[in-house]
């Protein structure tokens, strides 16, 4: 009985190491979410004074949930993440890059989005949500403070790159 009981322990244990090397092994392989990816994730999401979950959002609860996905930690605010990351200009923005708008009288920055590529960045609009505009709209373009790049050349390769 003894022996019947230790085999079917170790059986038992054999089996759900066997499972877990396996979930693991998974994970280990598993691709990482393009921005692209992750932006479509919460597209929609209803904006959220000092939101920062995928519930609501407000902008640098967004940006800083978007970059959290790829391992990046961005400071709480719009105005402390502009201090973050090297500057780019406008002609060199790349997906991936933060892009800063002063749209309140109080301070430099108080908005901020996430250049997704071909003039277009996303953003948690206070009255739409999680969305995609254009640089160009005339009330960004009047508002645009700047951009700063936080992605390594390596991280814009695996998130932002064009496949």
């Amino acid at each position: 009985m003894r022996k019947t009981v230790t085999a079917a322990v170790t059986s038992l244990a054999l089996l759900f190491t066997l499972g877990a090397g396996s979930v693991f092994a998974d994970a280990e392989t598993a691709e990482p979410t393009p921005l692209a990816g992750i932006v479509d994730s919460v597209y929609g999401t209803p904006y959220k004074f000092g939101g920062t979950t995928t519930s609501g959002f407000d902008c640098s609860g967004f940006t800083r949930y978007v970059f959290s996905q790829m391992g990046i930690k961005l400071a709480r605010v719009s105005a402390a993440q502009y201090k973050q990351g090297t500057p780019v200009p406008k002609s060199g923005l790349q997906a991936g890059d933060l892009v800063f708008f002063k749209t309140t009288g109080a301070g430099k920055v108080s908005h901020v989005g996430v250049y997704v590529g071909e003039g277009e960045f996303a953003h948690a609009s206070s009255s739409k949500g999680i969305r995609i505009d254009k640089l160009s709209n005339s009330y960004y373009q009047n508002r645009y403070v700047g951009a700063k790049r936080v992605l390594s050349k390596y991280g814009y390769s695996v998130y932002a790159a064009e496949s």
